[in-house]
């Protein structure tokens, strides 16, 4: 039904293959880190949908897990085992410094993100949480809202009006059972360190 849609996807497919096919030309595949990933999820809202998302809830421009949670496909020669899958919560603020620990570069400054080395070795990452901030409408549905993961735990606060939804992603992966007012003080707690972490990075909010 959207042929337009699947050309593009098809185009990306045969451009990601050229790419790979030039470094093994090159004679660099096994010197070059390759990442791949998306900004967001497919198109599945208010202005079209010509993919689906689910099981997960929402798409493009949304905060639920159909907006934000993408897949990664990273090939680092030496160090990832072809066909692994990690489960670890990444983001793609963890490519600058992942990127620099691989050619032994140390920053003199406190960066975003943490390096994944240790997730692509099949190792747990230490990370406490993962923050989103989108203070704006968006074009696809999406509403001012600012997120805070910590492990199976989601919590998204609506600028708006001021609500705040909460979902265990383990039980959860549709956030279709918002536990706000079940896990009380827990939604308190992780909305505190939201707010904090809100202050602390200056974030632009609403007004």
């Amino acid at each position: 039904k959207h042929a337009v849609y699947a050309a593009m996807v098809e185009a990306m497919d045969e451009a990601v293959g050229k790419v790979l096919t030039a470094l093994d030309k090159a004679g660099v595949a096994e010197n070059t880190m390759v990442f791949f990933t998306s900004d967001n999820g497919g198109l599945s809202t208010s202005e079209g949908s010509p993919t689906s998302n689910l099981p997960l809830r929402g798409g493009k421009g949304w905060v639920y897990e159909g907006g934000i949670r993408e897949p990664w496909i990273i090939r680092y020669p030496g160090v990832t085992k072809p066909g692994s899958v990690s489960s670890e919560m990444i983001c793609s603020i963890d490519l600058l410094p992942t990127v620099a620990s691989s050619i032994g570069s140390k920053f003199k400054h406190k960066v975003d993100g943490i390096d994944l080395t240790p997730a692509l070795k099949g190792q747990k990452l230490n990370r406490e949480a993962l923050y989103w901030h989108y203070p704006h409408y968006g074009n696809q549905g999406g509403e001012p809202s600012s997120i805070i993961m910590e492990g199976k735990w989601k919590l998204i606060h609506y600028h708006e009006d001021g609500r705040d939804e909460l979902y265990d992603l383990n039980k959860d992966i549709g956030e279709q059972n918002d536990l706000i007012e079940a896990e009380a003080k827990r939604a308190q707690k992780m909305r505190q360190r939201l707010d904090d972490w809100l202050k602390k990075t200056k974030a632009t909010l609403p007004t």
